[in-house]
């Protein structure tokens, strides 16, 4: 019995490497998202930016889908969400994306080599162009009046989407930390309130009257 434990620990400890060792085959494996909806849509990135999402084109050489981003009516970046999986579109796309930041526009030249690419992005960018200025047209923007304030002048901008207040933004602000730390919280509160009805922040008492006098100016201006 003494001697058949010590083969037994060795087999055993031979055998523990194999078992954690996964032999490779050379595949890969992908893992992949499920597919935005097939129709335009649209949402916030922060700030002014909105992002619009195209159509999910089918072609022979596989799905393509662009996203656009937009800083106001400015094409400002725009993303393959999907696109084939072959050498040729991979070297198309920074061409195509280039090519659309700088036409503001769909209207971009064919790559060479990667027509059906081509095509299908130009396809989807199309959509998404076509979402931006539908919410475009449903929304307004209207900027209130400036506020001078003993801290300085307050200005505050509102994007309505129709009867909702979208966005607010400060064309003009004071130049201190209390007002920095201030406007956050009163755009929070505005998006929420849906109105000037909102607190004051405390530490911040003049910017937030005039914020409140700026922004139901712009609220009683929208048509």
């Amino acid at each position: 019995m003494k001697r058949v434990i010590p083969v037994l620990v060795l087999t055993v400890a031979g055998l523990v490497p194999v078992w954690r060792y996964a032999p490779s085959d050379g595949s890969t494996t992908t893992t992949e998202a499920a597919s935005p909806a097939s129709t335009p849509s649209a949402s916030s990135s922060g700030g002014s930016a909105r992002v619009f999402t195209g159509t999910t084109v089918d072609t022979e050489k596989g799905p393509v889908q662009v996203e656009v981003t937009y800083d106001g009516d400015k094409i400002t970046a725009v993303k393959l969400l999907q696109q084939p999986n072959h050498p040729q579109t991979e070297a198309a796309v920074p061409k195509l994306v280039a090519e659309t930041l700088q036409a503001q526009s769909a209207d971009v030249d064919t790559v060479s080599g990667a027509t059906i690419t081509s095509d299908g992005y130009r396809e989807s960018l199309q959509a998404a162009i076509d979402a931006q200025a539908e919410s475009a047209a449903a929304s307004q923007v209207v900027a209130g009046p400036t506020v001078d304030t003993e801290k300085g002048a307050v200005q505050v901008e509102v994007t309505f989407e129709g009867d909702t207040i979208g966005s607010v933004r400060m064309l003009q602000q004071p130049n201190h930390p209390q007002t920095k730390a201030a406007v956050p919280k009163l755009v929070a509160e505005t998006l929420q309130a849906q109105s000037a009805d909102i607190d004051t922040v405390s530490g911040a008492t003049i910017t937030s009257d005039g914020y409140r006098e700026s922004l139901q100016a712009a609220i009683d201006a929208k048509s």
